[in-house]
């Protein structure tokens, strides 16, 4: 079951202009999605359709199976969110501005110290808010989303602006929310290098169109596919001749030899034939793009 759905969801802020173009968005529930896209890409937009915020032109938004125009209170009452900065109180305390909430979302007085220890926010006591670092900041917009104990929990760009130790504990509390309680999370980001370490499954979207979807193995099979190996010896030719007979598909044979990267067995058995026929071997590895090259050769294409 998806947790949250688009389908051929398409927005525009002008008549000039698509913001969003039929994207279908699927988010299993359990999962932690993210959603990726250079700035622009229509991830913020999407994002705010989903909440609610933006009103719905074209296409549909379903919520835990159920269509947002119908069951609109009902399905956001199970979603916390955090939209671009925190939306937080300087002038008061991490609790006050929680017990502000807490009124909102009719939730126990228990659950603000709950929160607080869950986002390592529990010592601050009478520290205003407007003191915090950015990352504590970020933490308390977290346990603001938290409060009400969400099914689902949408972030856009949740490490915005926080330095390198501030990712890794935002990183380390999402994975914490997703696997100890459940919690599906959708976390929208430019940054893949940062993302590849958190989710299980990846939307990327450019230009206002969905240009992948899948879970992370599938995007990093990518890699597997693209990856290429190079053969350089002291007898190409002969070395070439070995490759056919092996019925290795050869990309190049022009000094060194590129083909596709083969199977652990074929590899093994092209060094076995190549050292049997006393050709000496100068190098034998593998080039396998990055995913950040994946990424960006998606949304440019």
């Amino acid at each position: 079951m998806y947790c949250a759905e688009t389908r051929q969801l398409s927005h525009s802020f002008s008549s000039h202009a698509d913001a969003l173009k039929s994207v279908n968005l699927q988010v299993p529930g359990g999962s932690i999605y993210g959603f990726l896209g250079p700035n622009g890409a229509g991830k913020t937009t999407t994002l705010r359709l989903l909440l609610g915020l933006l009103k719905i032109k074209e296409g549909e938004v379903l919520l835990f199976n159920k269509p947002l125009r119908k069951q609109r209170l009902q399905s956001l009452a199970k979603i916390g969110s955090m939209i671009e900065s925190p939306s937080i109180y300087s002038h008061l305390t991490a609790t006050e501005n929680l017990a502000i909430y807490r009124e909102l979302y009719q939730c126990s007085g228990q659950r603000i110290g709950e929160v607080l220890s869950l986002v390592g926010l529990s010592e601050t006591g009478k520290k205003k808010a407007g003191q915090f670092s950015l990352g504590m900041k970020q933490r308390l917009g977290l346990a603001i989303a938290l409060l009400h104990q969400p099914a689902l929990l949408v972030l856009d760009e949740p490490t915005n602006g926080l330095d390198p130790n501030g990712i890794i504990e935002i990183r380390d509390l999402l994975k914490k929310l997703n696997e100890e309680q459940g919690i599906s999370i959708i976390i929208s980001s430019h940054l893949l290098s940062e993302i590849e370490k958190l989710v299980t499954h990846v939307g990327i979207i450019s230009k206002g169109k969905m240009v992948f979807q899948g879970t992370l193995n599938e995007l990093t099979g990518k890699q597997q596919q693209s990856s290429k190996l190079i053969l350089e010896t002291d007898d190409p030719g002969r070395s070439l001749e070995i490759c056919r007979q092996l019925e290795l598909n050869v990309i190049s044979g022009n000094g060194k030899i590129t083909l596709p990267v083969p199977s652990r067995e074929k590899i093994a058995a092209l060094n076995r034939e190549l050292v049997n026929s006393n050709i000496s071997v100068f190098e034998m590895s593998v080039i396998k793009k990055d995913l950040e090259t994946i990424f960006m050769e998606l949304i440019n294409q």
